[in-house]
């Protein structure tokens, strides 16, 4: 495709910051991101952005494997494996990748999701050809051992100790998944837990590096100051000779049933000085636009900053939470839509759920105000907008569509559909997933008031 500035964006985020409220529902023509898509005789998937606004490349590698294809009894295995990438390969030394990326100035890091593993890096754009290179290294010389497995495991578990067991509150947030699926693997959390990372065997890990890390199970995204001829050529030269394997990619084939009834739990903290409440109801998955757009917008609405519904609610009028938050999680299957509450002290869970159903009523079935719908697309659409300035913003922007929504077109068709998102499609995913559907509540309580607020509700460990 042809290639456009990136100047267009930063005109396009300053008009958007600085019109007047009656100007700001004017819908804006955006230009689309002109990316361009190949896919190798292998299998793996390549999608590229020029673009010579600044001196930088982006090199991604998203791996279409999450904690959702974790081994059974093995929860944060591919969040352990995303560690062991960075050990050595048969060409490169351990840590290889920080002198390829940070000793020339540029960055390299990576996460994993539920559903997808993505490693990225930001360079100046001469070093594209060791990047390229270095990822088709990882890819297919990496070095799976004992003692990369033993160091790297270790790590993981300290990540666990840090985020879930010593943050006061990563317990709750740690629970939501568990408690809010039955059968889908979503309930395994991405990061795990230290019982099943000890429970692995090096030979889980040489399996789980055969099964889906391979080139037919990863899409390579290049944004940035390339030729894109020149990159067509690297491509073929350090992936193309991989083979395609014969088996296929493992595949969730799970199906989540809707909920029959609403649930509750509760879940103790040693550490945690204060109550916190959250409930979650099940939508669908991202590739779902039509109602996967407009629940994040009713998400904002309920959540986005300080004149949120939520939080003029529960933090400012009735001073019953310290926190709130609201969010619509959208993922390859079955997304969650979290209300959650972090409450001030004095107040009980049951105090704080009270407020947040009553504003998700609120918002479901009574007129939202024009301006205040038209304040929180203009957050979102600005939000998006300041990401693809960068090469790097681009590149996970076009990953979200193609991974996650199901199509790199989403990329575009996306900015363009959350800006005719109505009061009536706010009302109709509300009152689809939300008020007609049934939810999970979690109570999270610290340990010395479990007992009597537990005794008081029936709720359960």
């Amino acid at each position: 495709m042809h290639q456009r500035p990136i100047a267009w964006l930063a005109s396009l985020v300053l008009f958007v910051a600085t019109v007047s409220p009656p100007l700001a529902a004017a819908e804006l023509a955006i230009p689309p991101i002109p990316y361009y898509q190949r896919i190798l005789p292998n299998g793996l998937q390549v999608l590229s952005v020029e673009n010579h606004a600044s001196p930088t490349v982006s090199v991604q590698m998203w791996y279409h494997v999450g904690s959702k294809d974790d081994p059974q009894g093995r929860s944060g295995f591919a969040h352990l494996f995303e560690h062991l990438m960075f050990k050595s390969t048969k060409h490169m030394p351990a840590e290889q990748l920080d002198r390829f990326t940070e000793d020339v100035g540029g960055s390299n890091n990576a996460s994993t999701g539920d559903d997808v593993t993505n490693y990225f890096e930001i360079v100046p754009s001469n070093y594209l050809q060791t990047l390229l290179w270095a990822e088709a290294e990882r890819l297919s010389n990496l070095n799976v051992d004992e003692k990369n497995f033993k160091s790297e495991r270790a790590v993981v578990e300290e990540e666990y100790r840090q985020s879930v067991l010593a943050n006061p509150y990563g317990k709750l947030f740690n629970a939501i998944d568990p408690h809010s699926y039955t059968v889908h693997p979503y309930r395994r959390p991405t990061i795990g837990s230290i019982e099943d990372l000890e429970a692995a065997s090096l030979q889980n890990v040489i399996d789980f590096h055969k099964a889906f890390y391979r080139p037919d199970n990863v899409t390579l995204i290049v944004t940035g100051d390339f030729d894109p001829k020149q990159l067509d050529a690297w491509v073929d030269q350090y992936f193309g000779w991989m083979p395609k394997p014969a088996t296929p990619v493992p595949q969730v084939v799970v199906q989540e049933p809707l909920r029959k009834k609403d649930l509750r739990y509760t879940v103790t903290s040693s550490t945690a000085p204060l109550p916190a409440v959250a409930i979650t109801w099940l939508i669908p998955p991202a590739a779902d636009s039509a109602d996967s757009i407009p629940l994040q917008v009713a998400a904002a609405l309920l959540s986005q900053g300080d004149s949120s519904r939520l939080y003029q609610s529960l933090v400012y009028r009735h001073q019953v939470a310290q926190q709130v938050g609201a969010d619509a999680d959208g993922r390859v299957g079955p997304g969650l839509f979290t209300a959650y509450a972090i409450l001030a002290s004095g107040h009980s869970p049951a105090d704080a759920e009270k407020l947040l159903q009553e504003e998700i009523i609120w918002l479901a079935t009574q007129p939202i105000p024009a301006s205040e719908l038209d304040k929180v697309k203009t957050q979102l659409l600005t939000s998006e907008l300041k990401q693809r300035q960068t090469a790097q913003g681009i590149a996970f922007a076009l990953g979200q569509a193609s991974l996650i929504e199901g199509n790199p077109d989403r990329v575009n068709t996306d900015l363009a559909a959350l800006q005719k998102v109505s009061e009536h499609d706010v009302h109709r995913v509300m009152q689809k997933y939300v008020l007609g559907a049934h939810s999970v509540t979690i109570d999270y309580l610290p340990q010395a008031a479990t007992a009597a607020t537990a005794a008081g509700k029936g709720a359960t460990q």
